[in-house]
C-alpha cells in the first residue's frame, strides 16, 4: 500500500511516541471529549433523531478516524452541517432511510479516497461554501427559536417561510422561565468563552441551568419530557432494514452527505496544518471518513466528520497525535455509560442557547459580506446557493452551486481565450526604423495568428469564427501556439477542421511554438500525421523560414510554367 494510505497514528507510532506526549494528548482528549458532548446531543435533537444518537456517532466516529485517519490531531464526529440535511431524510424515510443513505456516504467516501480525489475538493470554491453554511446557519438559527423561547410549538414546517409564519404567530406568548434559562444559557456561553476559554462554555451553561431548574423546579421542557429517558450505552449492532426503492431514493442525498463530510473534514485538517504546521494526507482522510461513515449507522449513529471547532480545541489543549482523538472518543463512552441517565434533564432551551452560538459561528457573516464585493458571478454563486439553501433544499443547492461554479468558470476560461491575427503587426514591425523582432522577414501570402489560453469546447466558437475569415489567397498558414496551454477533444476538432480549410485552399498549415499537452492530444488523436511533423516548430522564427521556402518553391513551381 502506497504511503498516502498510511494512516497517520502509525507514522506518529513509527517516529516513536514519547510519554510526555502521551499525557499531553490525554488531557487533550479528555477535553474535547467533555466539549463534545453536549454538541452531540444538541446536533442530534436538532437533526430529528434521539439524543443519545449523537453519542453513538462521536464515540464511533471519534475513534475510527482519529485511529485511521490522514490527520493527526481531527476530531470527528456529529457536526452543525449535517443537521439540515438528516433531518429532511428522517422526516421523509425514518432514521433507516438515514441509516442506509449514511453508509451509501461512506462507501462513496472510500472511493473518492482510493481514487485520489482527496486533492480535487480544494477546488470547490469558497463562495459556494460560504453560501450553503451561511444558509445552514440560519434554518439552525430558524429551528431553535421555539425551544428557546418556549413557544410550544410540536412540529414546526420543514419549509422556511412557513416556520417563520408560525414562529411570528407564536410570538405573542413566550414562556418566561424557557427564555430567562435560554439567556441565562447564553451568557454562560459567552462570558465563559470571553474569561475562561479553556473552560467548555456549553457545558458549564448545561451542569449550572439543569441544576437550576431541577432543584428549582421550574416549568421548563427537558430532554426527558420531550424524548423520555436517554440510554446509556451502545447498542447492539444491526443493518437497517431497506429496499431497492429505498436506495435509488436515497442516492442524491447521500452524495449531498459524501461531499459535505469530505469538504468540511479536509478544510477542518487543512486548518488543523496550518495550526500545528503539519500536512495531512487527505485521500486517507476520505477513506477514514467514509469507514466511520459506513460503521456509526450499524450503532444508530448518524453521518459524522471531521469537526473543526472541536479540533481547534484539541490542538489548543495539546493534543498532537491521533491519540488524543480516541481519548475523546472513550471519555464520550464512559461518561455516556455512567452519566448518561441524567441526560434527561437537560433543559431544552439550553440546548437551543448552544445552537444558536453555533449557527452564529457557522454563519461567516464577515465572509458573507465580504463577498458581496468580489465579483458579480462569486457573488451569484453564493447568493444562489445561500438561498436554495435555506428556500429550496441543501442537496439541491450543492448541485445548482456546483453546476452554476463551473458554467462560470468555462465562461472566464472562454474570456481569456482568444485567437489573435499577428500578420499585421510582423509587417509593421519590418517597416519600422526599430529592430526587427525575428530573423526571417515575412514573406508574401503568409498569414500569422496567435492562439491564447486553452482551446476547449468554451473556446472553440471564437477560434472558429476567427480562422472562418481568413484571406483564402494565403499560401501558408502559420498558427504560433506558445501561449495555449491546453487543448480539449472539441479544440482538437477545431484544428481537424482548420488543417482541412487549408488543405481545401491549397494551404500549408504550420505550428509553431506548441507545448506538451497540447502536443500529445493531437499527437494521440492522429492529427499530428495529418499535418506533417516536418510542419511543426519549436519557435516563430523557424516557422517563418520554412514558410520563405515554401513561398519560394511554388514561385519557382510557377515560373517553371
Amino acid at each position: 500500500m502506497s504511503n498516502h494510505f498510511e494512516p497517520k497514528l502509525i507514522t506518529v507510532l513509527k517516529e516513536g511516541y514519547s510519554k510526555k506526549q502521551f499525557l499531553s494528548d490525554l488531557t487533550a482528549g479528555i477535553i474535547v471529549g467533555i466539549v463534545a458532548i453536549p454538541l452531540a446531543i444538541a446536533f442530534s435533537i436538532a437533526s430529528g433523531v434521539k439524543p443519545e444518537q449523537g453519542l453513538f456517532t462521536a464515540v464511533i466516529a471519534g475513534i475510527i478516524v482519529s485511529a485511521f485517519g490522514g490527520s493527526r490531531v481531527q476530531i470527528a464526529g456529529p457536526t452543525g452541517a449535517f443537521i439540515v440535511i438528516i433531518y429532511d431524510i428522517v422526516q421523509k424515510y425514518g432514521y433507516d432511510g438515514l441509516a442506509i443513505a449514511t453508509i451509501m456516504a461512506g462507501v462513496i467516501l472510500i472511493i473518492m479516497g482510493l481514487a485520489r480525489f482527496g486533492s480535487l475538493l480544494k477546488f470547490v470554491p469558497y463562495p459556494l461554501t460560504v453560501g450553503f453554511t451561511s444558509g445552514i446557519a440560519v434554518i439552525i438559527f430558524s429551528s431553535q427559536i421555539s425551544d428557546f423561547l418556549g413557544l410550544g410549538i410540536k412540529d414546526l414546517p420543514a419549509n422556511f417561510v412557513e416556520k417563520w409564519v408560525v414562529l411570528i404567530e407564536g410570538f405573542s406568548h413566550p414562556d418566561f422561565y424557557s427564555v430567562a434559562t435560554g439567556i441565562s444559557a447564553l451568557l454562560i456561553i459567552l462570558l465563559s468563552q470571553r474569561f475562561v476559554p479553556k473552560l467548555p462554555g456549553s457545558l458549564l451553561a448545561i451542569i449550572l441551568l439543569t441544576a437550576v431548574v431541577n432543584l428549582m423546579n421550574f416549568p421548563v421542557e427537558t430532554i426527558g419530557s420531550r424524548f423520555g429517558n436517554v440510554s446509556s450505552a451502545l447498542p447492539a449492532p444491526q443493518f437497517p432494514s431497506f429496499t431497492w426503492s429505498t436506495i435509488t431514493s436515497l442516492i442524491s442525498p447521500a452524495i449531498t452527505i459524501a461531499l459535505l463530510g469530505a469538504i468540511e473534514s479536509l478544510l477542518s485538517a487543512v486548518v488543523a496544518d496550518g495550526m500545528i504546521r503539519t500536512r495531512h494526507k487527505s485521500n486517507m482522510e476520505l477513506v477514514a471518513q467514509g469507514a466511520a461513515n459506513i460503521v456509526s449507522p450499524l450503532f444508530m449513529g448518524i453521518p459524522a466528520t471531521g469537526a473543526i471547532a472541536r479540533t481547534a480545541t484539541n490542538i489548543r489543549s495539546g493534543g498532537r497525535t491521533p491519540v488524543a482523538g480516541i481519548v475523546h472518543g472513550l471519555v464520550v463512552f464512559f461518561v455516556m455509560l455512567f452519566f448518561g441517565k441524567w441526560a434527561s434533564l437537560i433543559p431544552m432551551p439550553v440546548l437551543a442557547a448552544i445552537l444558536l452560538v453555533v449557527a452564529y459561528n457557522m454563519s461567516e457573516w464577515r465572509s458573507f459580506i465580504r463577498i458581496l464585493s468580489y465579483p458579480k458571478s462569486d457573488v451569484a454563486v453564493m447568493l444562489t446557493t445561500f438561498f436554495l439553501t435555506v428556500l429550496v433544499d441543501l442537496t439541491v443547492a450543492i448541485q445548482i452551486g456546483i453546476i452554476l461554479s463551473a458554467f462560470l468558470f468555462i465562461k472566464r476560461m472562454a474570456d481569456v481565450s482568444q485567437v489573435t491575427p499577428l500578420t499585421k503587426d510582423l509587417k509593421e514591425s519590418e517597416e519600422s526604423d526599430e529592430q526587427n523582432l525575428f530573423s526571417t522577414h515575412l514573406p508574401e501570402g503568409v498569414e500569422v495568428f496567435e492562439v491564447y489560453g486553452s482551446l476547449f469546447f468554451g473556446a472553440v466558437d471564437q477560434f472558429s469564427e476567427t480562422i472562418r475569415a481568413i484571406e483564402k489567397t494565403s499560401k501558408v498558414f502559420i498558427l504560433v501556439t506558445k501561449n495555449l496551454l491546453a487543448i480539449d477533444a472539441t479544440g482538437i476538432r477545431a484544428l481537424e477542421e482548420l488543417h482541412s480549410q487549408m488543405k481545401d485552399q491549397g494551404t500549408k498549415l504550420i505550428i509553431s511554438g506548441i507545448h506538451k499537452q497540447p502536443l500529445f492530444a493531437i499527437a494521440n488523436s492522429g492529427l499530428l500525421d495529418k499535418i506533417g511533423e516536418d510542419m511543426v516548430f519549436e519557435s516563430l522564427d523557424e516557422a517563418l523560414a520554412e514558410s520563405e521556402r515554401i513561398v519560394n518553391r511554388q514561385q519557382k513551381a510557377i515560373n517553371t510554367k
